[in-house]
């Protein structure tokens, strides 16, 4: 099982055939310098959160981290007595994913990759997945906590199968070639 996303700041190069506008990258290792656009992670229309979930709203978490030459930029998501998912632009990239041979699976959205890699739960209950998906130079992450005790809403469902009904609403908002 996964044990973080966040323990990949000191992954390789990426492939990612996208078309679009490049970012500037760090020489030394290929990885974009910032995160992606074509996106603002926290500006999701309210229609489009309440079609995901009836209930999910922003929190008041922006997602603006760091682990080395690895950034993260978006904002948190969450449902009342339910799951919370951070929504958040990075310049890790599905072949950096890929590399770690973290077990998951890939699916296709709106025409872009996507790599759901599924954590598991920690003893206090919360189950996580992360959805990775295909931009130039980085992905669309969607970081999602639900826990099986604690969320009285949302406890009867799997993190994963969350995380991909959000991609499924936001990914279409992503600018082409992007």
């Amino acid at each position: 099982m996964l044990v973080g996303a966040l323990v990949l700041a000191g992954c390789g190069s990426s492939g990612d055939p996208v078309v679009g506008n490049p970012t500037s990258t760090s020489a030394a290792d290929g990885i974009a310098e910032d995160v992606p656009t074509g996106i603002d992670p926290c500006n999701i229309p309210q229609d489009v959160l309440t079609s995901i979930t009836p209930g999910l709203r922003k929190g008041n978490v922006d997602d603006n981290t760091a682990r080395g030459k690895i950034k993260w930029r978006g904002c948190r998501y969450v449902v009342s007595d339910g799951y919370t998912t951070t929504v958040s632009l990075t310049n890790l990239t599905l072949d950096m994913l890929r590399q770690k041979n973290y077990p998951g699976r890939e699916d296709v959205v709106d025409g872009r990759t996507v790599l759901t890699t599924h954590q598991a739960a920690d003893p206090t209950g919360v189950e996580q997945c992360v959805v990775n998906v295909q931009m130039h130079r980085g992905s669309l992450e969607f970081s999602v906590e639900n826990g099986h005790g604690s969320s009285p809403k949302t406890k009867h469902l799997n993190a994963c199968d969350i995380g991909m009904s959000v991609a499924q609403k936001i990914v279409p908002l992503i600018a082409a070639g992007a």
